[in-house]
Parts: C-alpha cells; sequence; structure tokens
C-alpha cells in the first residue's frame, strides 16, 4: 500500500491566438491524444486577458501512456530534474524546445516552441478520499519529495541536482 505510481501526467502550452494553435497541434502530435483548450477565469487588464478567453492547452495522460511519454521525454533534459522542481505529491518541469526529445521531427507548421510537464504520483487507497458516496480519509497519502526523488532515481535514471548549502 506504500508503493508510488504515477497518477497522471499532463503536458501543458501556455498562449493566445496563433501560438495557442500550434501548441494545440503539437500536443496533439506528441501524445496522440485529442488536446482540450483552457480558458480563462479572471480578468487581468494588464494581460489583456478576460474570462472566457483561450490562454492554454493541456493533454493527460494517465497509464501506461502516462510512463511512456515521461520515459520519451526525459532525454530531452538529459534525464536531470533540478531538486526545486520538485513539490510534494509532483514534480513539473519544461522543454524550451520540442525538437530536443529524441524522435520528434521538426513540424514545419509548428516551428520552434516548447512546453511544460507536471507529473502526478499518488499511493493505493488515494480513491477512499476522492470518491462521492462513503467518503473517507486516506491517512499518510502524502508523497514526500525525497520519496519521489527514490522513485525517479530507481525507475526512470534521474539524476537529481541538489541546491548546495
Amino acid at each position: 500500500m506504500r508503493e508510488i505510481k504515477i497518477e497522471k501526467v499532463v503536458l501543458n502550452i501556455g498562449g493566445t491566438g496563433e501560438k495557442l494553435d500550434k501548441g494545440h497541434l503539437l500536443l496533439e502530435k506528441l501524445s496522440g491524444r485529442k488536446a482540450v483548450r483552457v480558458k480563462s477565469n479572471k480578468r487581468i487588464p494588464t494581460w489583456n486577458v478576460r474570462p472566457g478567453l483561450e490562454v492554454g492547452t493541456k493533454v493527460t495522460l494517465r497509464g501506461k501512456p502516462a510512463e511512456e511519454i515521461l520515459g520519451r521525454i526525459l532525454p530531452a533534459i538529459e534525464n536531470t530534474i533540478k531538486e526545486k522542481q520538485i513539490q510534494e505529491n509532483f514534480l513539473a518541469f519544461g522543454i524550451k524546445e520540442y525538437i530536443e526529445i529524441p524522435g520528434i521531427e521538426y513540424m514545419r507548421e509548428v516551428g520552434i516552441i516548447g512546453f511544460e510537464l507536471c507529473v502526478v504520483f499518488v499511493r493505493a487507497g488515494k480513491r477512499v478520499e476522492r470518491k462521492k458516496v462513503k467518503s473517507g480519509k486516506a491517512t499518510k497519502q502524502k508523497i514526500s519529495a525525497e520519496e519521489i526523488i527514490k522513485f525517479m532515481e530507481d525507475k526512470y535514471k534521474t539524476n537529481i541536482l541538489r541546491k548546495r548549502k
């Protein structure tokens, strides 16, 4: 029951207009799934953002496809993650250019664009806390940064850059 597993991997790109269309196309090609556009809920006048404006696109992968895409993307950052990119229950990092991913060709219709990747971890029994009928308290469900570091080093042979003191 203490075993850690990957719940989901979320790929996302922020932007509006043409950048949003290119990002949407890129995420669909990378994941093989349909990407979803994200709309704004707030008004931010300095950025010309209003409620209902499409400000990004994302794809959520679960199960085997999530593990496969994480394995494909990690070599693009040379299997190295900074310690500050790892938080409780998840880790997140960015890819500056998608052409750094091994096996991915340059797409003329997309150009050069980057994206962010977030990996969410979970333990068995988390559903007890999330279900609507007879929900309960799932104790000890938080996954510490140290446990995530150990999981990534063991399963994906990832190097963790620790901050110096």
